[in-house]
């Protein structure tokens, strides 16, 4: 096996799963965030994301086949360790594409009933994918102290979730709806600090590795940029959403692009700290890749592909970029 095609489909897949956590990640905050509006409002919530979020799911299928192609023999141990929390997460994503679609023709209580379980759909598959998070980074380790933790981290991915959609809702929306998006955002940028916290502490705990590749000062001491510009962004969030509130000038797409850059920082941190490993301190990329053969006909395909998902992206996300209106009348 030839270490380039692994590293390549390593970045593959950590580029695939970061541009789902991100892309995908604000629009289950939305859908989380709907028991807080009122009707019209969720009316102008769910118009924000309408036309993005069937296409953002494309990155969790990618990231997904290429696990199960370029690295077969960490795909069983994943999911085999994980199998639970992945099928509550399928079940929630099947409740939430379901409601989305019956709650545009549903009239009275039957449109709420779907609103809640387009709410529920969006909780249980954040909520499932906080939980895989916690046990895959202390590497599936058993025991009551790991599966809290696990439980734990679940909340705080769910309000980093909570933090994208927020921040979107105040770059998308107007009115009253805009200043209820900048008070959520403040509640989600709380949760974010406790779960990126939670994961800075218990992966060097869990792994004399990671331990040794953070703290082996002095020669570390460069990795504290990473934190720090984390710490930064967070506070970039707060200020830029305070201004809003207060009514000052300042850009709409500020808090959503400070949010963005929490998450980015701290995938970084954590694939700096888990490779080479793909499942930690068990098996790495080189010994977990398919045969030289499988990834070169994998790649060669997609090479083709990516460019027409990426393409696609960017220019949905232009036509159908700019305000939704504030489902307030205002």
């Amino acid at each position: 096996m030839t270490p380039d095609l692994a590293l390549v489909f390593t970045v593959l897949m950590g580029l695939a799963i970061l541009a789902y956590v991100v892309l995908d990640g604000y629009d289950l905050g939305v859908g989380m965030l709907m028991p807080a509006a009122t009707e019209r409002e969720q009316d102008s919530m769910v118009a924000s994301i309408g036309p993005f979020w069937d296409a953002n799911e494309t990155w969790l299928a990618l990231g997904v086949g290429l696990l199960l192609v370029g690295f077969p023999q960490a795909y069983g141990m994943i999911l085999g360790a994980l199998y639970l929390p992945v099928a509550v997460m399928l079940i929630g994503l099947m409740f939430r594409g379901a409601a989305y679609e019956l709650r545009i023709k549903a009239e009275g209580w039957h449109r709420e009933l779907w609103n809640w379980l387009f709410w529920f759909g969006s909780f249980l598959a954040s909520l499932a994918q906080g939980l895989m998070l916690g046990r895959y980074i202390t590497g599936f380790e058993p025991g009551f102290g790991y599966l809290l933790f696990a439980v734990l981290v679940a909340g705080g991915l769910c309000g980093g979730y909570v933090l994208l959609g927020a921040t979107w809702l105040v770059m998308k929306t107007e009115g009253k709806l805009r200043r209820k998006a900048i008070g959520w955002a403040r509640w989600g940028l709380l949760w974010v600090a406790l779960g990126v916290a939670l994961v800075s502490v218990a992966t060097p705990a869990a792994s004399e590795t990671v331990r040794d590749k953070w703290f082996d000062f002095p020669r570390t001491l460069p990795l504290m940029l990473l934190p720090a510009a984390s710490v930064m962004a967070g506070i970039g969030v707060w200020r830029a959403s305070g201004r809003l509130k207060r009514g000052e000038h300042a850009p709409q797409w500020a808090p959503f692009a400070g949010a963005v850059a929490i998450y980015v920082l701290a995938f970084v941190g954590l694939a700096y700290s888990l490779f080479p490993y793909v499942v930690m301190d068990r098996l790495t990329i080189w010994e977990a890749a398919a045969h030289p053969s499988s990834l070169k006909a994998v790649l060669a395909v997609a090479l083709v592909v990516l460019p027409f998902i990426v393409a696609y992206t960017a220019f949905s996300y232009r036509v159908f970029w700019g305000k939704v209106g504030s489902g307030t009348g205002e």
